[in-house]
């Protein structure tokens, strides 16, 4: 095997756990075995190696940033010439990763840092470093508690994850969620206001926003009871009937707010500048397209419309 001298100098020592020296040896272990847990970094160099030495520390700082999700092997193919030789390494720095114990990709020379960087972002796409906690699986959880009725629980969890990730959005839309439920109006206002502007579109954001809009409506148009009263006095009341809808709605009676608002559909189209239809629009907003009530809603307002 024939190596091209790329310069000279010694390699700056490994760092322990994650980063580590092998052999011949052990490379079966420290590399094949250990890339069947997550993906591992080879590093071939040598002390005579200049630009392995300016190689080492990038690719030690991209190691450690990655938390666990890769790790970096490092044989001297001075030492130990046997492996690089099988592999057909010709010329160093020559760094090739292993997952799943068999060799995945690779580069070589001294690539400047953000090669180094996308390299193992590349490797690792969709991977959850050791100990950190998995997001995705905590949001499900949150939003089935949720669904279950218990938005103090939910609430714990989205604030974890806020703990965690302050700028996640589906946290942040999450906690107001729970805030608007338990009639928190203030503080779920507080928490969006926390939302970026440029994230304000955000479908978990606009859907809070809805039911936030909502709740304030709610707060102002009166007890159900009178409500009902006002409507079984005068069929022909729509703004006592679209009061009643908005504070049903409020109240999680689903059903009962949507028939209302297509009573007024039915009766009266163009009454308030169609705002039946809107109110019923942010309704659906505010529930979520998957949410039963959203879905039938939605069939039951077409069938009005287009009939």
């Amino acid at each position: 095997m024939t190596i091209v001298e790329q310069g000279g100098g010694p390699a700056p020592q490994a760092a322990p756990d994650l980063i580590k020296e092998t052999t011949t040896q052990t490379f079966v272990k420290d590399v094949i075995e250990e890339s069947k847990r997550q993906p591992v970094l080879i590093d071939f160099w040598a002390e005579w190696c200049g630009p392995c030495r300016q190689l080492t520390p990038v690719l030690e700082k991209a190691v450690r940033a990655a938390k666990g999700k890769v790790k970096l092997v490092k044989m001297n193919i001075d030492h130990h010439p046997a492996i690089p030789g099988q592999m057909g390494i010709q010329s160093i720095p020559a760094v090739i990763a292993f997952v799943n114990g068999q060799p995945a990709d690779g580069f070589m020379g001294a690539v400047p840092e953000s090669q180094v960087n996308a390299f193992i972002e590349k490797l690792t796409k969709g991977m959850t470093a050791p100990g950190e906690p998995n997001i995705a699986e905590i949001l499900q959880e949150a939003e089935a508690v949720l669904a279950e009725g218990d938005p103090a629980a939910a609430a714990q969890i989205y604030a974890e994850i806020l703990g965690f990730d302050a700028t996640n959005i589906a946290a942040l839309a999450g906690l107001a969620k729970c805030y608007v439920t338990t009639g928190a109006v203030e503080q779920a206002k507080q928490t969006l206001a926390m939302v970026p502007e440029s994230k304000r579109n955000d479908a978990a954001v606009k859907a809070v926003q809805a039911s936030i809009d909502l709740a304030e409506q709610a707060q102002a148009v009166g007890p159900v009871a009178e409500l009902e009263q006002k409507v079984a006095a005068n069929p022909l009341d729509h703004q006592a009937r679209f009061d009643l809808a908005t504070a049903l709605n409020a109240l999680g009676k689903r059903s009962e707010a949507t028939n209302q608002l297509l009573e007024i559909v039915k009766r009266d189209r163009k009454w308030n500048d169609d705002g039946a239809r809107k109110q019923l629009v942010q309704f659906f907003e505010a529930w979520g397209g998957a949410d039963e009530a959203t879905v039938e809603g939605r069939k039951r307002l077409s069938t009005i419309l287009f009939s």
